[in-house]
């Protein structure tokens, strides 16, 4: 099977650039995985889709402002600096995976004037780190200094890592809207997207419909948005992301499974938690890490409907979109959705197929 096998037309415009209104105002495209079968919806009749007993699971990773800038300090004994050679100038740092208590990769630019040894100050010196390795493409492992409340001075400093689509400068209401109102577990530098259509309202019809909601956690990387550099799928490999499978859920899930009720997830990122989780059988609380990835002819074992915003052009996440939902269901619903004028990427519109 071929990337370009997931290829469809997109005009540029209908890549969303601001979040909608208000939250729930979203369409919804509802989407027959049996027939291919297609409706026109709106986000607020989501609930009335959901049945009595179905288990809804979210992924409550929290959204850390993730782009930071800093200005540069020598340090003594660098390795890699020459002799006599000054630092300038402002750096650009995104946070893309925490390795370690106190450790981060990140991307740096420009990345090929900041080198191993050299200490990055940010804001008035509320975060020190040094750079203790470097790789290709402007990547760094920085070693922060221990202070009291690390997050709190990375949301004081830092701004919203909006995606590459998003062609404008982060504002104040990006820190609200780019996030769910049930983000608790902080990491992610991208957010969980088909979450940010929930409200609290929209949660307590949920629950008033008799479903039950469970959380995962799975923090969302920098390589969600990385392209695909192959030709065929099978060539294929995902980067590695971080998830935990709390207790609560895990009773949740097997239950529902038990039960024979309907497991619904909301997002691709919970998708491929409980994917994950489900090769081992039951649901077994625990963390870990997982470079999962599904395409056609990959057996769900334990998601059945599927809540999701829509996805690039030849994108890793259309094709598990088009695992779950058949492809030519899928790019026909993809069709549909760009003459209709929906609203696509992150702060678009979504799809429900069941």
């Amino acid at each position: 099977m071929l990337v370009s096998d997931f290829d469809y037309v997109l005009p540029g415009e209908l890549i969303a650039q601001q979040p909608p209104e208000e939250r729930s105002g979203a369409r919804m495209l509802s989407l027959s995985r049996e027939t291919g079968e297609y409706a026109d919806r709106m986000f607020r009749d989501f609930p009335e889709m959901l049945r009595e007993g179905d288990l809804l699971v979210l992924n409550d990773s929290r959204v850390i402002p993730a782009r930071l800038y800093a200005r540069r300090e020598q340090a003594h004994g660098s390795p890699d600096r020459e002799r006599g050679q000054q630092p300038t100038g402002r750096v650009q740092v995104f946070l893309t995976e925490q390795t370690g208590e106190w450790e981060w990769k990140a991307l740096v630019r420009p990345g090929r004037k900041v080198l191993r040894g050299e200490v990055l100050l940010f804001g008035e010196g509320q975060l020190r780190a040094e750079v203790t390795e470097h790789g290709d493409f402007g990547e760094r492992t920085l070693c922060f200094d221990p202070v009291d409340d690390f997050f709190g001075a990375v949301e004081a400093l830092g701004h919203v890592p909006l995606p590459p689509y998003i062609h404008r400068e982060d504002v104040d209401t990006d820190h609200e809207r780019y996030q769910t109102v049930y983000a608790r577990q902080k990491g992610s530098v991208a957010a969980p997207t088909a979450g940010l259509h929930f409200t609290p309202e929209i949660l307590d019809r949920i629950r008033a419909r008799g479903v039950r909601i469970a959380y995962v956690t799975l923090h969302v990387g920098l390589g969600t948005f990385a392209p695909v550099r192959v030709d065929r799928v099978e060539e294929i490999h995902l980067h590695t992301e971080r998830y935990t499978l709390p207790e609560e859920a895990a009773s949740e899930l097997n239950a529902a499974q038990h039960e024979g009720h309907r497991i619904v997830a909301a997002g691709t990122t919970t998708v491929r938690t409980l994917e994950h989780c489900a090769l081992a059988g039951e649901f077994t609380p625990h963390s870990g890490s997982t470079d999962i990835f599904i395409s056609p002819g990959f057996q769900f074992r334990a998601v059945s409907a599927l809540l999701t915003n829509f996805h690039l052009p030849q994108s890793t996440l259309l094709m598990l979109v088009s695992a779950f939902g058949g492809r030519d269901h899928v790019l026909a619903a993809y069709r549909h959705a760009v003459a209709a004028r929906y609203r696509f990427f992150s702060y678009g519109d979504c799809m429900f197929l069941s």
